[in-house]
Parts: structure tokens; C-alpha cells; sequence
């Protein structure tokens, strides 16, 4: 059994046109598009696989779901950290195909084709309040969460079951684009969530 622990935060963008249903319904309602297009970062502060520090570096991921995200027969592939060293990829490539179990682990069950992992420059940036994703070219994100009735304060779905974290950010991209794959996406003003993470083997 891996032994395995991150911490840091996740943004994703999609093409649902309003706030993704599949946050709150736990993936039993359609998104709004009646499919799921989406890449997702993932910056990670501090984590270890199997005594391997993973602390510092960034992925990325590409999702294309035909349908009701709990139905499965995901496609997904992973961008890796180009700083990443050999064991770092390995156990990172672990951990977001689902083999790792855990909190991932329900990448295995629903992900019908996992189309690879490879090393990228991923960049992870915050600028005030706007999270920015770059993977090489073929991944442009960033995505600013949505204004609240009290100045400053974020919009949040709170004490969720969503698997990746209880508490959830309601944010808007304010670029969404995905060049890769034969995948040609954007999603400028969709649906954009920010998740503070804390996912392992236990």
C-alpha cells in the first residue's frame, strides 16, 4: 500500500455555462453542456509519496467526460512538473491515474482511457485573487472568483461530500484554453471552482 500525502490548492475550469451542478449533486447531475470538458491545476505545498518529497511542484490535467461524471468512461491525461525528478514523476503519475488509491483512487474506477502523463513546464501563479495555470502551450487558465454581497469575502459551497474537498470557491475563468490532444477548447467565462486540498492514502 502507497504511502502518500499533498497539501496545497486545486483550480478547474469547465464548460458548464453556469456553476457546475456536479459539485453539490456529487456528479449524479449532467452538466449543463450534457458533457464535461475541463483541465485542472494543481499546486502542491507540501506532499510525499513513499518518503519522495513532492512538495513545490504543479500539475495538470485535461478531463473529457461523455456524460454523468459518476457513469465513469472518463478520458484524462496528466501534465507533470518538468522539475520533477524520476521518482517524483513516477509517484505523481501514481496519484493522478487512480493507482495510488485514496482520495484519488476513484481515478481508476472512472477514468475509461488514461491517455498518458508527460513532463511540461507547469506554472501555478496567484495574482491577488486570480489563480493563473500555464502548461507549455498547451494549457492557458486563470480563473478570479465571483463577486459576493460582502466586499472581499468568496463565494463558497461549504461541508460538501465532493471528493476533492468539502469547501469550494465559486470563481469564473477569465481564460480557458486547451490546445492538445486533438482537443481544441475555450472556455473563457465558464464555470471555474478553487479548492484548498488536503487528499492522501488515508
Amino acid at each position: 500500500m502507497d504511502d502518500w500525502k499533498i497539501e496545497g490548492e486545486l483550480i478547474l475550469n469547465c464548460n458548464c455555462t453556469v456553476f457546475c451542478p456536479c459539485v453539490v449533486s456529487l456528479g449524479k447531475h449532467p452538466p449543463t453542456e450534457g458533457y464535461c470538458q475541463a483541465w485542472m491545476g494543481v499546486r502542491i505545498d507540501k506532499g510525499h509519496f513513499n518518503g519522495v518529497d513532492l512538495s513545490g511542484l504543479n500539475i495538470g490535467m485535461l478531463l473529457d467526460i461523455p456524460g454523468l461524471m459518476a457513469r465513469g468512461n472518463w478520458k484524462a491525461a496528466a501534465y507533470i512538473d518538468e522539475r520533477a525528478s524520476d521518482e517524483a514523476f513516477d509517484a505523481l503519475v501514481r496519484i493522478f491515474s487512480g493507482q495510488a488509491r485514496g482520495t484519488t483512487g476513484l481515478f481508476s474506477v472512472l477514468v475509461g482511457e488514461f491517455l498518458g502523463a508527460e513532463r511540461q513546464p507547469v506554472t501555478y501563479e496567484t495574482e491577488g485573487k486570480t489563480r493563473r495555470l500555464t502548461v507549455g502551450r498547451k494549457v492557458k487558465g486563470a480563473v478570479t472568483p465571483i463577486e459576493g454581497a460582502e466586499p472581499g469575502e468568496e463565494v463558497k459551497v461549504v461541508n460538501t461530500g465532493y471528493w476533492m474537498g468539502p469547501d469550494v470557491t465559486i470563481a469564473k475563468a477569465d481564460q480557458g484554453r486547451v490546445r492538445d490532444r486533438g482537443r481544441v477548447w475555450d472556455f473563457d467565462g465558464r464555470s471555474a471552482e478553487i479548492c484548498q486540498i488536503r487528499w492522501g492514502s488515508a
